[in-house]
């Protein structure tokens, strides 16, 4: 796979690269980040790879990560036609106020304005909903975005970190009101991060969402920095304080990676990268580089093929904890076909009731 591999993404014509550029890291004003004239050269190495996806938020270092895109492709529209750009409303930009943040229509409306100032644009492409907001009724989310789409201001619209149900029940909003669908759903994905699997990425893909996955290397765990036993890769960085979610399963799932990538002569991070790529549902993945060598080092990935051992492999290291309905169906395969009740159909079968000493109780 090659990064103008482009895939459509979800239930549209939208072309995108295999892997998306994230800018969280673009600008110093967190106190750590990449400085402009870095964050410009990984932009345009990106685009001179052939990466045309481009992924930022109103909230990245304070606007300024809006801003640095905004400054890269000011002057040259062709340029800037040639991408896909994607940033997001819902964070609070101004303390004290109450309509700063969230999805209501008044701040969507107002957060866009201020991202196509930034962006030095008059479109964006793909519009996300950062977070869900639950005191704003969806469908007035919704009309707002369908309102920028009219009005050419966006093309396409999203969600981000958003339940599923609560997905779903968009989706089905803009099908019958005859407003513009989602065609995307931006989730936290990795071998370290599973749990989406049960519910948001099987109604991604009934419901037609593309998926992009954001920290595929969970912050920087499975970049190979860490090793079991040595805390120092995590001393006075960002991560320190997260440093204590890795334990023996985490560990050994870093060190399959490293066997792996050995056996390819390739890194840990592009293993990590190959394997969120490869999962059912999977459009574009974002990947963060605060240098340009990680960015470099990061593209390998596509190149990589897992075997169907080694996929096989990390998966069983990585599963998450069984949910209710897969404990039933382990102790009693043939449940569904045979057996339980199942919608008020009499079984002939049962598995015996949980107990106390169940892992699911």
């Amino acid at each position: 796979m090659a990064l103008t591999d482009y895939v459509t993404l979800g239930r549209s014509g939208l072309r995108v690269s295999p892997f998306c550029l994230g800018t969280m890291t673009f600008g110093e004003d967190w106190g750590w980040g990449t400085p402009v004239s870095e964050s410009e050269a990984i932009l345009s190495r990106f685009l001179d790879l052939g990466g045309n996806f481009i992924d930022t938020a109103n909230m990245y270092t304070k606007g300024h990560a809006e801003k640095i895109i905004g400054d890269f492709f000011k002057g040259d529209r062709r340029r800037r036609d040639r991408v896909v750009l994607a940033t997001k409303y819902s964070a609070n930009m101004y303390s004290g106020d109450p309509n700063g943040g969230g999805s209501s229509a008044k701040t969507i409306i107002e957060a866009c304005e201020q991202s196509l100032r930034r962006l030095n644009t008059d479109y964006i492409d793909l519009y996300w909903q950062h977070a869900w907001d639950n005191f704003t009724p969806m469908e007035e989310t919704l009309r707002a975005m369908d309102n920028l789409v009219n009005s050419g201001k966006i093309r396409y619209i999203g969600l981000s970190d958003t339940p599923a149900w609560k997905v779903a029940q968009a989706q089905m909003i803009t099908h019958f009101r005859g407003w513009t669908p989602l065609i995307a759903l931006q989730i936290e994905y990795s071998l370290l991060e599973r749990t989406v699997e049960d519910e948001l990425i099987p109604m991604a893909l009934e419901m037609g969402l593309g998926v992009i996955p954001w920290s595929p290397l969970r912050g920087g765990f499975l970049s190979g920095k860490f090793r079991r036993g040595d805390a120092s890769a995590a001393a006075g960085s960002r991560k320190e304080g997260l440093a204590v979610s890795l334990g023996d399963r985490e560990f050994s799932i870093i060190e399959a990676l490293d066997q792996i990538a050995s056996a390819h002569d390739t890194t840990p991070a592009a293993v990590a990268l190959a394997w969120v790529q490869s999962r059912a549902g999977v459009a574009s993945t974002i990947i963060g580089a605060r240098r340009i060598e990680q960015l470099e080092a990061n593209m390998s990935a596509l190149d990589l093929r897992l075997s169907t051992q080694e996929i096989n492999g990390l998966n069983e290291l990585s599963k998450p904890a069984p949910t209710f309905l897969e404990w039933v169906k382990s102790i009693s395969p043939n449940s569904f076909q045979n057996g339980m009740t199942v919608n008020g159909r009499t079984s002939q079968e049962s598995p015996s009731a949980p107990t106390g000493d169940d892992p699911c109780y």
